[in-house]
């Protein structure tokens, strides 16, 4: 005979609770009774239980409210038929999407530069990389402005990027005004221009790595102490020219493996892809030369493997405190603010640092009879096309520019043609 609902309900109650008092006793490590014992004794009671409590648990889940309203939503799932793969995006879908961060400015008063044309496309979201673009006076309150432009290729993040983009060149700015000019002509030596910059780089990331050891044990809160720890946290490299339209001299700093080439045109017609920056990475003969040099008891084989520095392919950048930071310091700074681990012991690290922000600074004189352009981009780009194939591009966009004959003066936006980058790929 079937127990009723209320009797079923009563027997379910009285289970539950001899089994929630006998789990107990049997669990505990106190008595003299064995704990085998106890385990047997367990399992009974709910071989019982799962006997008698069945029909309570089947009437318990098959209950139900029927105030309560489905709001489940119903799955559709279309015919076979409709089973197709949607194709990729279309010639017009991929140059809007290539055009969606370009600008293109005209330049009227600054001699040797007519124009400048820019695009980004990020490769993650939100993007790590910034730039920064435009006029600024000279150094040397001169009448003559310069152009600067920079590139930085930040990873780990989007902190050390911003940083730079908003510190870097006043930084150097603000450097390159305490130079006292040399000559009656308010000119100022390449080498002390050189250096001012390279100063300015290190001073920078000095303030991002040195002084997280005060910002972590001041005073200030827990989510300002670790505001201003993020751009250590974070990394970026940095590619930063500056033209002088005085002397017709362009300064280039690089720190990472962000690249300059200047596009000039030969007597022949074709232009000659002219290197002004080198790569810091660990495929970098001199860069491996200087690590070894600045860590000679460390086996070179450990530090750099695979062209990468204890894993970080470039040799140069700013932020990456795991590169910089001494182990104990980095262990603290885990146990009191839950950041990453260190690189520890995946990879040998001994003498930090490793990594370092000093940029390498080249200047050159731009000669006006031969006409150039610069090209300034990240990794991203010289991953997948060489220094020549870029400069080809330009110069293939600047012959389809003056074959139609575009006004520089009438035209305020740029015109581009159709092109077929596949040759490139051929090799």
């Amino acid at each position: 005979m079937l127990l009723s609902r209320a009797t079923r309900t009563r027997l379910r109650m009285t289970l539950s609770s001899c089994l929630r008092t006998r789990a107990k006793n049997s669990y505990s490590t106190k008595g003299s009774s064995s704990g085998l014992d106890s385990f047997s004794s367990l399992m009974r009671y709910m071989t019982i239980a799962g006997v008698f409590s069945t029909p309570a648990l089947w009437w318990l889940v098959t209950t139900r409210d029927d105030t309560i309203r489905d709001n489940a939503p119903e799955i559709e799932t279309p015919p076979a038929e409709h089973w197709t793969v949607e194709p990729g995006p279309s010639r017009d879908q991929v140059t809007r999407i290539l055009s969606q961060g370009e600008y293109s400015f005209r330049v009227r008063n600054i001699a040797g530069v007519n124009r400048y044309d820019g695009a980004q496309l990020a490769s993650n979201s939100p993007c790590e990389d910034q730039f920064t673009h435009g006029k600024l006076p000279s150094p040397w309150k001169g009448v003559n402005k310069w152009m600067a432009w920079g590139v930085f290729d930040g990873h780990s993040g989007v902190q050390t990027s911003e940083l730079l983009k908003s510190h870097l060149l006043p930084f150097v700015q603000y450097s390159l005004s305490q130079i006292k000019p040399t000559s009656p002509e308010d000119l100022v030596p390449d080498h002390l221009v050189q250096h001012a910059i390279m100063k300015d780089f290190m001073k920078l990331d000095d303030s991002i790595i040195k002084t997280a050891q005060a910002i972590s044990e001041s005073e200030e809160s827990l989510q300002e102490k670790i505001k201003k720890l993020a751009p250590a946290y974070s990394s970026s490299c940095a590619l930063l020219s500056m033209y002088d339209s005085a002397t017709s001299t362009l300064h280039v700093a690089c720190t990472g493996d962000s690249r300059a080439v200047l596009g000039q045109q030969r007597p022949d017609g074709r232009r000659e892809a002219i290197p002004l920056s080198v790569d810091q990475t660990g495929k970098n003969k001199e860069e491996i030369a200087r690590l070894h040099k600045e860590h000679p008891d460390e086996e070179l084989e450990d530090m750099i493997k695979k062209g990468r520095v204890l894993g970080m392919a470039v040799s140069r950048a700013f932020g990456d405190r795991q590169w910089k930071w001494p182990i104990e310091f980095q262990k603290d700074i885990q146990r009191r603010f839950y950041g990453p681990p260190p690189l520890v012991p995946t990879y040998n690290v001994r003498t930090p640092p490793y990594l370092t922000a000093e940029p390498v600074v080249t200047s050159t004189k731009i000669d006006h009879s031969k006409p150039c352009f610069l090209i300034m981009a990240p990794d991203g780009l010289w991953d997948v096309i060489s220094s020549q194939q870029a400069v080809n591009l330009v110069g293939k966009w600047l012959k389809l520019k003056e074959s139609h004959k575009m006004d520089n003066d009438s035209e305020l936006e740029p015109t581009y043609e159709p092109f077929d980058f596949g040759h490139f790929w051929k090799e």
